[in-house]
């Protein structure tokens, strides 16, 4: 019997797909943490979230509400947290008092945080109070202390930013709610509800970080 007759011919494996990346938007609710774990034993994006391999871009203090991307592509997660690229975040803010237009334009200019003085914001008070989803404990109501609401756009992300912005104007900050990133805004979630990216806004995000598709 030949040499040829006895070789043993393997079919060709298929060539491996690269996994799936996905991209979530989710609606963090009040003293939840941004990881998935904690050895505290505190409220974490994982009791909410049952994805695997997504992880916070970008952070959400646990007393803050509201926008929380979650996503699988490292790449996408670099651009979305580095200051290179200036995403803008938009927040709702309830302060104490009434900001008068001089603290408003301080907030507007840059106040100093930490020693650093922050950059320019964009800065608007609310005629009224907006419509916004119930926080499970609610804001400790003071007859004597009035409160206001602001919008507030910032191209950075320092640690606890907003909130040393307002107190640094005497404004501090009864409650910070995430609208948007860019262009991925929070829409009509409610705390603890989370869905993919649609392609569209996936689309509209990686241009705005000037990635290829």
């Amino acid at each position: 019997m030949s040499k040829q007759k006895n070789r043993r011919f393997y079919p060709a494996q298929p060539p491996k797909q690269p996994a799936v990346s996905r991209t979530l938007i989710f609606c963090k609710p009040y003293k939840v943490l941004s990881s998935f774990t904690d050895l505290e034993g505190r409220s974490t994006v994982g009791d909410f979230v049952d994805v695997p391999d997504v992880y916070a871009a970008g952070r959400l203090d646990y007393d803050s509400e509201g926008l929380l991307l979650l996503t699988s592509d490292g790449k996408l997660a670099h651009r979305i947290t580095h200051p290179r690229y200036k995403l803008p975040k938009v927040y709702l803010v309830q302060v104490e008092r009434i900001p008068d237009e001089a603290a408003l334009n301080q907030l507007r200019a840059g106040v100093l945080v930490q020693g650093q003085l922050t950059r320019s914001a964009q800065v608007e008070r609310f005629e009224s109070e907006p419509e916004v989803f119930p926080r499970s404990e609610p804001i400790r109501y003071r007859q004597q202390v009035p409160t206001d609401w602001l919008k507030i756009v910032i191209a950075e992300g320092r640690k606890r930013q907003v909130r040393r912005m307002t107190a640094a104007v005497d404004h501090p900050t009864l409650r910070l709610i995430r609208l948007a990133i860019g262009p991925i805004e929070l829409g009509d979630l409610q705390p603890g509800q989370w869905r993919d990216l649609t392609k569209f806004e996936l689309d509209k995000l990686q241009t705005h970080l000037k990635m290829t598709a």
